[in-house]
């Protein structure tokens, strides 16, 4: 109702109305043929309720807007709670990795002072083992020295008895060693 009053105020203001010439509900008016053929167009639009169905069509069309708000609302939803738990991921992944460079650190120190104790303990032993090597040289030495000695000793007493010596010294010299022997060996 509230169209095709509309309409007819429309009509009323138009220039057609201020021509003059031809009357105006006259079909020989184009104007006024204009406006029955409008007015017959809305009745027909009115009659096969096509407001309603445009009305209809573009609710449908706003629920499916909506629906699909809502569905990129919950997508965007699920993508904050898929990126903080990443975050978290990503945190605690750091965390760990953090950790496993602490743990490295203090494991390589630990192997550098057990590898220096180590060190000392073989420098320890092998200058124990030189020092070994050193005195049993020693030993060594003095008692080729020693032996030198008493070869040279045995063979200058031997020189010396041998000229000092004659037939009755050595007899009473081999019955003094019998004798001495005989008393060390009862």
């Amino acid at each position: 109702m509230r169209l095709t009053l509309t309409a007819l105020f429309a009509l009323a203001a138009s220039p057609a109305l201020a021509a003059g010439g031809k009357p105006f509900f006259s079909l020989a008016n184009t104007d006024f043929v204009v406006w029955i053929a409008f007015v017959i167009f809305i009745g027909i639009l009115l009659y096969f309720k096509v407001p309603g169905l445009v009305g209809g069509m573009l609710d449908k069309r706003a629920d499916g807007i909506k629906s699909e708000l809502n569905e990129a609302k919950a997508l965007r939803e699920e993508a904050q709670s898929l990126l903080a738990s990443y975050e978290r991921k990503q945190k605690e992944v750091q965390e760990q990795s953090a950790r496993i460079v602490a743990a490295a650190k203090e494991e390589a120190t630990n192997a550098a002072a057990a590898a220096k104790d180590d060190i000392a303990k073989s420098i320890t032993r092998r200058l124990a083992a030189a020092e070994e090597q050193i005195a049993s040289a020693e030993a060594g030495a003095i008692k080729e020295v020693r032996d030198q000695a008493i070869a040279v000793a045995v063979g200058a007493a031997k020189d010396v008895i041998a000229k000092q010596m004659d037939a009755r010294s050595a007899g009473a010299l081999i019955d003094d060693s019998i004798a001495t022997v005989a008393d060390k060996l009862h």
